[in-house]
C-alpha cells in the first residue's frame, strides 16, 4: 500500500519501519492529527549512514551493582514509568500488572484488568495508571484496592501526575484532565490546537505551586491554573521551521523540570529554554535539539541531545561547562541526577554513570537488552531503571 493511500484514511494506524535498533516501535496513527514515535524512524541509523558508538573499556570504574529486579513482561508499543515515594516503588505492566515493591519485595500486586499504556502516577495515597482506551485507575497505595475509574477521551500514554488535590492526566490527543483525587470527578479540561504532525508524547505533566505544566506540539510550554485548568501564561521553547510538516516539528515531548523558581524544558528540533517560574518570562535558550528531557539541580542542567551527546550547562545563564559524546546515536535517555553522578540509559539496556564535575564516566551496568525509553529515577540516591523488554532494576550507584 503506498503512503498516500495511507494518508488518505484517517483512521488507520499503521507501523513504520524499525531502524532505530530495537528501541520502542510504535506506530504512526491518523486521526485528524497526525502522531509519530520518533525512535521508529530516525534518520542517523540506516546501512548507510553513521553507526553508534561502540562502548570502550572503561579503564578504572568503580562498582554499580543491581541491588534488585523485576519482570512485567515486554512495554510493545508503550512506554512505563516507575514511581517512587519515599521507600515505595510503584510499578506497571502493559498486560495489566500493577505492584508496590520495597526494599527488592512484592508488598502486593494487583490486576488492572485493563491493558495499561500510562503510568505509574503516585503521591503515596494513590497509585494511578491509564489504558490505551483512555481508563483511568487510581488504586489504594496500601493494598492496591480499587478506589475510582474516570475516562478521558483518547490513550494515555504519559503517568498520571497528582497534587493539589488533583490526578492530572495528558490523553494521546494533548488534552489534559484535571480529575479530584479523592473521587475522580472530573474538575476541568485544557485543550490547546496542535499541528497536523507531532511527535507521540510520553511525558508526564507537572504540578507545582498554584500551576500544572506541560509542553506540547509546536514547541508550546504552557501554565494552567490548577483551581480550573485557565492558561496562566505560555512560554515558546521552540517555534517551527522548514519546508515540510516532518521538517516542522518541534514538540516537547517530555516532561518539564523545576528548580527554585526556574523552570526548563526542551523541544526536539528546537531548543533548549529556561522560564520564571510565576511569570513565564524568558530567562534563557541554547539550540539544542532533544525528545528525551533533562535534568536539573541547583548548579546545572543535564540534557542528551538527538544525536547522544551528553550536555551540561550553567543553570543560572546556560553556558557550556561540559559535554560527553561517547555514546554517539545510542539514542541516549534522559539524565537522572544521582548525588555525584548522572545515570543515562540508552538503546542496548545498559545505563552509564557519568560525573557531574566533569562528564568522564565512572560506571556502566548492563541490564536485559532491552531499551531505556523511560528516565531512569533517582531511588534514595540508586537509580532505578524500567526497560522496553520489562525488567525493571534498582542499581547503586557508585
Amino acid at each position: 500500500m503506498s503512503d498516500s493511500r495511507l494518508l488518505s484514511r484517517p483512521s488507520l494506524r499503521w507501523a513504520l519501519p524499525r531502524l532505530f535498533l530495537g528501541t520502542l516501535l510504535s506506530g504512526l496513527f491518523l486521526s485528524g492529527c497526525s502522531s509519530f514515535n520518533l525512535n521508529s524512524i530516525n534518520p542517523f541509523v540506516s546501512s548507510s549512514g553513521p553507526k553508534m558508538a561502540e562502548l570502550k573499556t572503561l579503564p578504572a570504574a568503580a562498582p554499580a551493582n543491581v541491588l534488585w529486579r523485576e519482570n512485567l513482561g515486554k512495554a510493545g508499543n508503550y512506554v512505563l514509568t516507575p514511581a517512587i515515594v519515599g521507600n515505595a516503588v510503584y510499578l506497571a505492566s502493559v498486560n495489566g500488572a500493577v505492584l508496590r515493591v520495597e526494599e527488592g519485595a512484592v508488598r502486593w500486586r494487583i490486576n488492572a484488568e485493563h491493558s495499561l499504556s500510562g503510568g505509574v502516577g503516585s503521591d503515596g495515597d494513590l497509585v494511578v495508571v491509564g489504558s490505551p482506551k483512555g481508563d483511568v485507575l487510581a488504586f489504594d497505595a496500601k493494598d492496591g484496592s480499587l478506589r475510582w475509574k474516570a475516562q478521558a477521551s483518547s490513550d494515555i500514554l504519559a503517568p498520571p501526575a497528582l497534587g493539589s488535590g488533583l490526578v492530572i492526566v495528558r490523553s494521546g490527543d494533548n488534552r489534559l484532565f484535571a480529575f479530584d483525587a479523592s473521587d475522580g470527578k472530573r474538575k476541568w479540561i485544557y485543550q490547546r490546537p496542535t499541528p497536523a504532525l507531532s511527535l507521540r508524547g510520553f511525558a508526564a505533566p507537572l504540578v507545582a505551586d498554584r500551576y500544572v505544566f506541560s509542553g506540547f506540539p509546536g514547541g508550546k510550554l504552557v501554565a494552567v491554573t490548577v483551581n480550573n485548568g485557565a492558561l496562566a501564561w505560555e512560554g515558546t521553547v521552540a517555534i517551527p521551521k522548514g519546508a515540510t510538516e516532518l521538517d516542522r516539528i518541534a514538540d516537547i515531548s517530555s516532561a518539564p523540570v523545576i528548580v527554585d523558581n526556574m523552570l526548563c524544558a526542551v523541544a526536539y528540533q528546537g531548543r533548549l529554554a529556561c522560564f520564571d517560574l510565576t511569570s513565564g518570562s524568558l530567562m534563557w535558550t541554547r539550540d539544542i535539539s532533544s525528545a528525551t528531557g533533562i535534568a536539573i539541580d541547583r548548579r546545572y542542567v543535564y540534557v542528551a541531545d538527538e544525536k547522544g551527546t551528553v550536555h551540561c550547562l550553567e543553570r543560572a545563564t546556560g553556558n557550556s561547562v561540559w559535554k560527553q559524546d561517547a555514546l554517539f546515536y545510542r539514542s541516549v535517555s534522559a539524565p537522572a541526577v544521582l548525588g555525584d553522578s548522572i545515570a543515562v540509559g540508552d538503546v542496548q539496556g545498559i545505563v552509564h554513570f557519568l560525573s557531574r564535575s566533569d562528564g568522564a564516566f565512572v560506571a556502566r551496568v548492563a541490564t536485559d537488552g532491552g531499551a531505556i525509553v523511560a528516565p531512569p529515577q533517582n531511588a534514595g540516591g540508586k537509580a532505578l531503571v524500567q526497560t522496553q523488554n520489562g525488567g525493571v532494576f534498582l542499581i547503586d550507584a557508585p
